[in-house]
């Protein structure tokens, strides 16, 4: 009983981490390019800085409905699969490290994304929708590959999380002496 518990605690903290990751994300490729939020995630999350008091909070909101809905989806995967592990204690230790790797891979990817973006997309072009006003297309071409880049880095992340799992399962049910 004591592993369901815990699935239901990775689920809810995987949903904060993401949250979280997403207002600080966010709040850096704000730093980055405002203009990616105030022409284009303003107006895809329907907000503005009047209903959350300034830019910066506006841009954490956004972060965070950004991306809890991963945090939903990783804590539920890797929540599930570490349910094949033998007992709680070694559940929870397990699934902290696993949650350590993919939150690491999305950091990762993000850094990868920022120079996949601006020394690659910048110069090549995208054909990603782009609005005709922009003061500042190489910044926003670059925040919007830290974006794209931080989502597969979530999923890479899920992968080799539950691979971890999966190892750790094997390395254990080989110690076992019948």
């Amino acid at each position: 009983m004591r592993k369901y518990g815990i699935l239901t605690q990775t689920i809810f903290f995987s949903i904060i981490l993401a949250g979280i990751f997403g207002i600080i994300h966010d709040q850096i490729t704000f730093s980055i390019c405002p203009e990616y939020f105030t022409k284009f995630k303003y107006r895809q999350f329907n907000f503005s800085p009047e209903n959350f008091g300034s830019e910066r909070l506006t841009v954490a909101a956004i972060g965070f409905l950004a991306t809890w809905w991963v945090g939903m989806f990783i804590g539920i995967a890797l929540g599930f699969a570490s349910l094949l592990l033998k007992d709680s204690k070694i559940m929870k230790g397990v699934v902290i490290k696993s949650l350590q790797i993919i939150f690491l891979s999305a950091i990762c990817f993000s850094f990868i994304g920022f120079i996949y973006g601006r020394y690659y997309l910048t110069q090549k072009g995208v054909d990603w929708w782009l609005p005709g006003d922009l003061n500042d297309l190489k910044g926003f071409i670059t925040v919007g590959s830290i974006h794209n880049f931080s989502y597969i880095g979530g999923i890479v992340g899920l992968v080799a999380g539950i691979g971890f799992v999966l190892y750790k399962r094997y390395k254990l049910s080989a110690n076992t002496v019948y």
